[in-house]
């Protein structure tokens, strides 16, 4: 996939491409709704699949300080995007230029010209150009008169709702991961390197792996999980604790992970955390016996959820 991170990279395609545009802050269904529309449509007419989206959430400027913490992170869409199949991921960081740029003067320049669409595919919502005012509808009507097609699509619904990177945060706020994982269509993750902790899991209690998350990225609440975790190609279920382990005294929030039937040396590898449903809130135990002793009936109580979801 080619990755083009400012206007000024940008080139002219050499054959006309299918571009789905959008801010893809989640890369939820509804997202996905998109995308995968224009991937069809590129392998239909034989054309590259690109991605017309922003670095930075609109937010940044729309309404100064209130910008949402993040879904994902930067690198994590970039790897989405390109198992979905996206040839040209033009991922530009929002700034004066392209938000004083008048929407027509956006797609004769960026859509017709530099990537020299052919189809176009955007949510009913979406919306470009200075003042935001560049519109499907208008989009549309350019695409009538100087030979694009494109295709608007209909929000993704869960019942009466929209699906909305706002919905998916509140139910993720609430622990509510089997929601979020309808919401996402996948399992709400976080990923980094194993790090060493300060040993108390191998020597009193369970012997777990740690993660320390992004500090961008959106976490669940403090507690207790059923997840999986990604070693390359393998993957071993368990629990997970979020929080500051209040019980031993930790000062910051960590990803703790004890895994089922593991014993290697996992320190330095790449992992990936699955949550699949909340078990707990975070508490402090009067004892490291008591904690282990909950920690152990955690255990049973996700080992019996792979049981049931596995059958």
């Amino acid at each position: 996939m080619e990755i083009i991170t400012s206007l000024e990279q940008l080139h002219k395609f050499s054959a006309p491409c299918v571009v789905a545009l959008g801010t893809f802050d989640g890369l939820h269904r509804g997202h996905l709704d998109v995308i995968e529309t224009a991937r069809d449509k590129a392998h239909e007419c034989n054309s590259q699949l690109a991605v017309f989206t922003f670095s930075n959430h609109p937010f940044e400027w729309i309404r100064p300080g209130m910008v949402p913490p993040a879904l994902i992170t930067g690198a994590q869409k970039q790897e989405l995007l390109q198992q979905l199949g996206v040839d040209v991921l033009v991922e530009c960081q929002l700034n004066d230029r392209i938000r004083h740029m008048k929407a027509e003067n956006f797609i004769k320049e960026i859509l017709m010209g530099d990537l020299g669409a052919s189809y176009v595919v955007v949510g009913e919502d979406n919306r470009f150009g200075f003042e935001r005012k560049g519109t499907p509808r208008l989009l549309m009507e350019f695409g009538e008169k100087y030979g694009f097609d494109v295709e608007i699509l209909s929000k993704e619904m869960d019942g009466h709702r929209k699906i909305s990177s706002t919905y998916i945060r509140e139910e993720l706020k609430k622990g509510n991961m089997e929601k979020v994982t309808s919401l996402m269509g996948r399992d709400y993750f976080v990923e980094g390197q194993v790090v060493h902790g300060r040993g108390m899991g191998h020597k009193v209690l369970l012997p777990t792996t740690n993660l320390v998350p992004p500090r961008t990225k959106i976490l669940p609440p403090n507690g207790v999980y059923v997840t999986s975790s990604y070693f390359g190609d393998k993957i071993y279920h368990g629990i997970t604790n979020i929080g500051c382990k209040p019980t031993v005294g930790e000062s910051f929030i960590g990803v703790e992970t004890y895994l089922f039937d593991c014993k290697e040396d996992l320190y330095g590898e790449e992992c990936r955390v699955d949550f699949k449903k909340f078990l707990r809130p975070e508490r402090k135990f009067p004892s490291l016996e008591a904690l282990k002793s909950r920690l152990l009936a955690d255990a049973e109580d996700g080992r019996r959820f792979f049981e049931k979801t596995e059958k």
